[in-house]
């Protein structure tokens, strides 16, 4: 980059890294089968001035800027594909402010959501969002990421209030406010969660916040068969009881598990439930579940309420991408990330099942059933290209089902570069208003280029797989 001298001229000293190590760290991800492609820098702003002078910086001269967090995401959306600046937002994570009476938080985008649950803590508060890994709270909002308390409490988009967002050439919008809902206009704050940093960059974000439940209990419930499992929790959701969480993980996944953890959870599919609200309603909501449970076939029902206790649980189902990546650490996990409607789910994760066993993969089902949401994982080497072809047509077969019926081709990991000819068949009549509203945000097209769509240059520096 021979713009370095110049940029680092425009910041202020030790906010620009082109060490080999943090080019590398900002170049691949540890979750992704995407090959890597190192930035030209890394960049790490600390306040919101910062960020302005960095865009207008590289607006001026067609520099791509690639919003970075923890690095943790699936489909590649922080692989600086076309080089550029990766601008690492976790110098930026001061709490800004809480206000309890309000059940809002403000904060900046480099807070993680562990950071912010231990601070609310004190005031009976939480944030319910929980994707299995402590990623950035601006991470989240970009990738409109959920996780395992969706079922209850929904999804990123669903908790954002409002956003302070810098774009392109200096300037910066706030969106929502402190309010919990509003009819003011366009839905702004609910078309930036999700842009996956193609807009802008957060600076600021409004957050929802929730009381802590008064009791709450975890269980583990096994079964036979993984579609036994789908239909137990497909019968607890219509059950109407408020259940936290949901998720399934099929007898593949608890064999890593066990392997990677020490555990001896029977190998078996089997469902990871959290209760909670009131005494009594707890009560209540763990009968009927365990009836509904041995309904389908439960041989197991087991609960913790310590806090400890339900932390152990939770971990198997929290590092069982880890566990399955272990199985076969030479190798790069490939992850389907598709949400049916939910009646659909038991006959979708047998059509999952089956789409991989014909394949010859190793592959393993997870996840978060309670909304229809679920992940196939099969480990590929992303050197091998016959290797990759297949995974490719197995993860394609999974998205195509979804598809066929109502579903989405992404859950909640986004499109990246990974599902961009997967979004093309899912929403394609509305790709061309898409492409407008990134060339009204973006006019140069510096903000992750290559990601979620592509057009001219950036399809040919794209992997062709990609497509």
């Amino acid at each position: 980059m021979d713009l370095l001298p110049e940029l680092r001229k425009a910041l202020p000293e030790g906010r620009v890294d082109t060490g080999e190590e943090e080019l590398k760290r900002h170049g691949g991800g540890f979750f992704t089968y995407h090959a890597p492609h190192l930035p030209d820098a890394v960049v790490s702003p600390r306040s919101r001035e910062e960020v302005l002078d960095l865009l207008r910086f590289a607006d001026e001269r067609g520099v791509p800027v690639v919003p970075f967090g923890q690095g943790s995401s699936l489909e590649g959306h922080t692989i600086p594909v076309r080089g550029g600046i990766s601008l690492d937002m976790n110098g930026m994570d001061e709490i800004l402010e809480v206000r309890p009476e309000d059940f809002v938080a403000r904060v900046q985008p480099g807070v993680t959501h562990g950071k912010l649950n231990a601070a609310l803590k004190e005031h009976g508060l939480l944030f319910p969002v929980d994707p299995g890994w402590d990623a950035t709270i601006g991470g989240m909002a970009g990738t409109n990421a959920s996780g395992t308390n969706a079922v209850r409490y929904g999804v990123m988009r669903d908790q954002v209030l409002g956003l302070e967002v810098a774009f392109p050439g200096g300037g910066v919008m706030k969106t929502g406010g402190l309010a919990m809902k509003s009819s003011a206009g366009y839905g702004l704050t609910g078309l930036f969660v999700g842009s996956e940093g193609t807009l802008g960059v957060f600076t600021e974000i409004v957050l929802r916040l929730y009381p802590i439940p008064e009791r709450i209990l975890a269980a583990r419930a096994v079964f036979p068969g993984i579609e036994e499992a789908a239909r137990s929790a497909v019968a607890t959701i219509r059950s109407g009881m408020r259940i936290g969480r949901v998720e399934l993980v099929d007898a593949r996944t608890i064999e890593a598990v066990n392997a990677y953890k020490g555990t001896r959870y029977a190998v078996e599919p089997t469902l990871f439930l959290e209760f909670g609200g009131s005494e009594k309603s707890v009560e209540e909501d763990v009968a009927k579940a365990r009836e509904i449970a041995r309904a389908n076939g439960s041989s197991v029902f087991e609960f913790e309420e310590d806090e400890a206790a339900r932390e152990k649980l939770w971990e198997a189902r929290h590092e069982a991408g880890l566990a399955i990546q272990n199985l076969h650490p030479e190798k790069s996990p490939m992850a389907t990330d598709v949400c049916v409607p939910i009646s659909d789910l038991p006959d979708a994760l047998r059509h999952a099942r089956d789409a991989i066993a014909s394949r010859g993969l190793d592959g393993a089902i997870l996840g978060h059933v309670g909304d229809g949401n679920y992940h196939a994982v099969f480990p590929v080497d992303r050197d091998d290209g016959e290797e990759l072809k297949v995974a490719e047509e197995v993860n394609s077969e999974i998205v195509d089902y979804a598809l066929a019926r109502g579903g989405t081709s992404t859950g909640e990991h986004g499109v990246g570069s990974g599902k961009m000819r997967h979004l093309e068949k899912e929403h394609g009549d509305s790709l061309a208003f898409m492409l407008g509203i990134k060339r009204l945000a973006d006019p140069n097209g510096i903000m992750n280029p290559g990601k979620i769509f592509a057009t001219g240059e950036e399809r040919r520096q794209v992997p062709e797989e990609s497509y």
